[in-house]
């Protein structure tokens, strides 16, 4: 009898003894669904992280696209713009030129049935200032040359002629007027210069 209560004993004592290591493995059981609950909680914000990513991606490309269709447009607008203006750039100058063309016609008029040739002639030159003041009105200006020395920006030299020491490197005459349309040559002017 003493045999079986010592087996009854070491039973109840590993019972006793394997509670402590039973409870142990209940809590490390319960503790790992834990530990997976937090990787899976960990992986869903970078998840989320990359659903965001992507969401922003796709927010700049349409922002990109939209831009870049925006400027396309003004680009397409602003050369409408500029071939408008350069086809009707001239418009106001034209205008402006349209008066002289009716004196030119008045006067062609005029010197057919006129006798006095004074008259015909100072109204050829009333004509030909009033075109240098429109001319003037809209920024153009006669280049100067002669007696000046030679200036390649506003000159072009046609033809070399024998001068005195005093005119040498100097323009003595003028082929064509060379003119200016504010700063700019839009004519050079065609000039003879001593040697």
């Amino acid at each position: 009898m003493t045999k079986q209560k010592n087996e009854q004993k070491c039973a109840d004592n590993q019972e006793v003894k394997g509670a402590p290591e039973a409870e142990k493995n209940e809590q490390q059981n319960e503790q790992q669904p834990e530990a997976t609950d937090n990787v899976a909680e960990e992986q869903q914000p970078e998840a989320d992280k990359t659903a965001t990513v992507a969401d922003e991606a796709a927010e700049w490309k349409d922002k990109y696209m939209r831009l870049s269709a925006e400027f396309d447009n003004y680009r397409k607008r602003t050369l409408k713009e500029k071939m408008d203006l350069i086809e009707s750039g001239g418009e106001d100058v034209i205008k402006s030129m349209l008066a002289v063309m009716d004196d030119f016609e008045r006067a062609l008029a005029a010197m057919q049935s006129a006798t006095d040739v004074a008259s015909v002639k100072e109204g050829v030159e009333l004509i030909q200032h009033k075109m240098c003041d429109t001319l003037k009105a809209k920024g153009v200006s006669e280049i100067e040359a002669v007696g000046l020395p030679l200036d390649t920006d506003l000159h072009e030299a046609v033809a070399k002629f024998p001068a005195g020491d005093d005119k040498k490197g100097l323009i003595i005459d003028v082929v064509q007027k060379g003119y200016k349309l504010k700063e700019k040559v839009i004519r050079y002017a065609k000039v003879v210069v001593g040697e």
